[in-house]
């Protein structure tokens, strides 16, 4: 099966050529980077890797880039759609089990929970996690572990079929409610996080966490 794997990605040259080194290294190499409007060395860090690149011009959020990378994917006939961050939290080795519901045709979503094993994560981000996912569970009626994870599988159709209108990162939530609007099948698969000082200065802020939580509760109002 043809996949993908999609790198959203805003100012990340740090790690974004160790990421990509790292997934050819196992053997993936249809590899789509979404700049999303870095203004550092991103983009030609990325190239020079030899994988695809789409820019956005300004930062749209991680919610842009993931409905760009996507649909790039899709458009270039992808089986299987996997997205990562960009920041090198992710074990590329996880990718093997994260497919495998899907090729055996027993799921069209998957997400990788940080939660099964949550050793180093800091304790605000377990509180935090758990809070969004009771949260997402009241608005959307779907539990999962780690609502917010970035480690996520998507079959062909359900990454036709899924509609990303948020641009920043409420898109979290908003999937799992797609996954309920299209009817998906959907499971979760526990994955190793790698914790490094760089990739914990990527997580959510208490505002930023506000701001979310009040556009998901007007979005679920507007229905």
């Amino acid at each position: 099966m043809k996949l993908f794997v999609v790198l959203p990605a805003f100012n990340e040259e740090k790690s974004i050529g160790s990421v990509i080194k790292d997934l050819k290294r196992n053997n993936y190499r249809n590899i789509i980077v979404v700049d999303d409007g870095s203004v550092d060395k991103t983009s030609e860090i990325a190239k020079k890797e030899g994988v695809q690149v789409y820019k956005h011009l300004i930062n749209r959020g991680l919610g842009g880039a993931l409905g760009t990378g996507i649909k790039a994917a899709v458009q270039n006939g992808a089986e299987i759609v996997v997205t990562i961050d960009a920041d090198g939290q992710h074990d590329i080795s996880d990718i093997k089990k994260a497919i495998k519901p899907i090729q055996d045709g027993d799921a069209d979503v998957v997400i990788g929970t940080r939660l099964a094993d949550p050793k180093g994560m800091p304790i605000i981000r377990k509180i935090g996690n758990w809070g969004f996912n009771c949260i997402t569970y009241l608005l959307f009626n779907i539990w999962t572990t780690d609502s917010q994870s970035g480690f996520r599988v998507f079959s062909k159709d359900a990454a036709k079929n899924i509609r990303i209108k948020t641009n920043r990162m409420e898109v979290s939530s908003e999937i799992i409610n797609e996954i309920k609007r299209n009817r998906l099948r959907f499971t979760e698969v526990p994955i190793k996080v790698i914790y490094t000082d760089y990739s914990l200065q990527h997580g959510q802020s208490s505002l930023n966490a506000f701001k979310i939580l009040v556009k998901l509760m007007f979005k679920k109002i507007m229905k």
